[in-house]
């Protein structure tokens, strides 16, 4: 089949770090350090590609339930991302954004992203966003609670509400739909990740586990995704 299909958007949830942590003998948080490092490492690839977005699953709101240690690993971590990439997110043109929960987060965390979202909000090679401290049924939960607001306020008929306009109320309206979503280390499933913007994306799964995920395998992925024939419910 000829390549028909475009590109713009790649979602993925990045499982499997602590499964190739416990494989390699090493601390869960080693196996988080290694998939912080998988990231940065496709993104040069996902702008090789032409991918203008990428949305990754990096801290749900499941997650908060960790044992402490391990939480605190994690949002220390996610300053070292942010501190570690944040001038190569500048040469490469590089926009950070987040979707979540976001005052839940630490408020060094929250500073140090907003310091680096401020500072990359006009490039445009590619829009990275991070998941944090997000749900799927919770950022829908929010968007009719705001629906059922501007309604209240006369904002909004009822008569007035499409997919659309429900869509308009989410965290990141302005992004487009994932066109295709990539989970590795074999689980099918799509652990509460973007239930309303998942609606017509490829799915890819692979039993690579993420911090070994790499260009060779992010290719595989897109490969698979152009060989699909995406009709959006027609035929």
């Amino acid at each position: 089949m000829a390549k028909t299909n475009s590109l713009n958007h790649v979602a993925i949830i990045m499982d499997g770090n602590g499964r190739w942590a416990d494989k390699k003998g090493l601390p869960k948080l080693e196996g988080h350090k290694a998939g912080a490092k998988a990231l940065k490492d496709i993104i040069p690839e996902i702008i090789n590609l032409n991918i203008n977005y990428i949305t990754v699953y990096a801290f749900s709101t499941e997650n908060w339930k960790r044992s402490p240690k391990e939480v605190y690993g994690l949002m220390s971590l996610l300053n070292e991302f942010v501190d570690e990439n944040l001038d190569s997110m500048q040469e490469q043109g590089v926009r950070l954004r987040t979707i979540g929960e976001f005052n839940k987060l630490p408020p060094n965390n929250r500073a140090k992203l907003n310091k680096a979202m401020s500072l990359t909000k006009e490039n445009k090679a590619c829009t990275l966003t991070l998941a944090l401290s997000y749900g799927g049924r919770k950022e829908i939960v929010d968007a009719v609670k705001n629906i059922a607001e501007d309604l209240k306020g006369a904002k909004i008929k009822s008569s007035q509400i499409t997919e659309k306009t429900i869509a308009k109320y989410l965290y990141a309206p302005d992004i487009p739909d994932p066109d295709l979503m990539i989970r590795t280390s074999g689980e099918k499933r799509i652990s509460n990740f973007l239930l309303w913007q998942l609606s017509y994306s490829e799915f890819y799964f692979t039993e690579t586990l993420w911090p070994d995920f790499n260009a060779e395998e992010l290719n595989k992925a897109v490969d698979y995704y152009y060989k699909r024939e995406r009709r959006f419910g027609g035929r």
